[in-house]
């Protein structure tokens, strides 16, 4: 499964051009930052320690590897920049036959609101259909209200819902609720 590197301009609600592009290193230390600063925003304040241990090894197996992680994985990663400022970002995984998992889909806090997230959902599923996915699967936690009610209001499918024990560069562990979704990208 192939995935294209198409680069997209879309005009927001506000008018603002929105650049979607392959990953470059120039980006790395924007992502690096802005994958922190996501995770440590989100973090229940009992929970810091167990988030800071995430991030960390999330860094070390994966945000600090991207152009290797997502080769290694027939993926791709796509960043979104705003007069040249990195607001968004996401990866694209394949996992099994015709599946791709969008993973690392992040906005800025100061870009959020403006439907950015919603541009990058729509692009992900873009880029997948024209790698051949059938189907983009993604997971998300129950600290992401807002990822929640934008995958339900995009068709996105509950499949699973669990406690997440175990911690990995997927997930803090530690009995988060995770909810599993998936969509039909075919008719």
């Amino acid at each position: 499964m192939g995935l294209g590197q198409m680069t997209r301009t879309q005009l927001l609600a506000d008018g603002a051009a929105l650049l979607i592009q392959p990953y470059a290193e120039q980006y790395a230390g924007p992502v690096r930052e802005l994958f922190i600063d996501v995770n440590r925003l989100m973090a229940p304040s009992e929970l810091r320690e167990r988030f800071e241990s995430y991030v960390a090894r999330s860094l070390r197996e994966e945000i600090e590897r991207i152009p290797a992680y997502y080769s290694e994985r027939g993926g791709s990663f796509w960043i979104a920049t705003l007069s040249g400022e990195l607001v968004g970002m996401f990866g694209l995984e394949a996992v099994a036959s015709r599946t791709l998992e969008l993973r690392r889909m992040y906005v800025a806090p100061t870009a959020q609101r403006r439907g950015i997230a919603a541009t990058l959902l729509k692009f992900a599923e873009q880029q997948s259909r024209l790698a051949g996915a059938e189907w983009l699967v993604l997971s998300t936690s129950e600290l992401q209200q807002a990822a929640l009610a934008l995958y339900r209001n995009n068709g996105y499918e509950l499949e699973q819902e669990e406690l997440a024990e175990a911690a990995s560069n997927k997930t803090i562990g530690g009995g988060i609720r995770r909810y599993h979704f998936r969509k039909r990208l075919v008719a």
